[in-house]
């Protein structure tokens, strides 16, 4: 039988500064958005990845790999994106099961004025909060955490 190996004092105090600090950063970054552009954090997340790219276009399957989603979790946020006419979705000219998202010059202005704030928030924060030495070792620390956690799903 698999014992659990329980926290320490120091580690469960780790742990929970982090669960509560990315609850509130989420929640505050959410309403932001939801004030300033009328998105979610999640939908905000897909409109940045496709404005992120040249053609504003990627199959679906590699964008909810990209941004950590399911597949019908990606689905149904897509679903809502498009019925506000952010994003438009078509078929895969070269795979027949494959479906590609385009934000739409509207999604691109949603994400103009989303964006500035967004931006603001972030950095007043967390960037602004950090010395360049601990936002080195913050990226180090959550890219080591998404290696496990992709390694634990492959």
């Amino acid at each position: 039988m698999n014992e659990s190996k329980w926290l320490n004092q120091r580690e469960h105090q780790a742990w929970r500064t982090f669960i509560t600090a990315s609850t509130l950063l989420n929640r505050v970054l959410d309403q932001q958005l939801r004030t300033d552009a009328g998105l979610s954090h999640v939908q905000y997340g897909i409109l940045t990845r496709l404005a992120d790219i040249p053609d504003g276009s990627m199959r679906m399957l590699a964008l909810a790999e990209a941004l950590g989603l399911t597949k019908s979790g990606l689905t149904y946020q897509i679903v809502q994106l498009e019925k506000e006419g952010l994003v438009s979705r078509r078929a895969s000219s070269t795979d027949d099961r494959g479906v590609i998202a385009t934000i739409t010059p509207l999604g691109m202005e949603v994400m103009g004025r989303a964006a500035p704030g967004h931006v603001r928030l972030v950095r007043q924060l967390v960037i602004d909060a950090l010395t360049p030495q601990q936002l080195e070792v913050l990226g180090e620390i959550f890219a080591e955490v998404q290696c496990r956690i992709v390694e634990r799903e492959t």
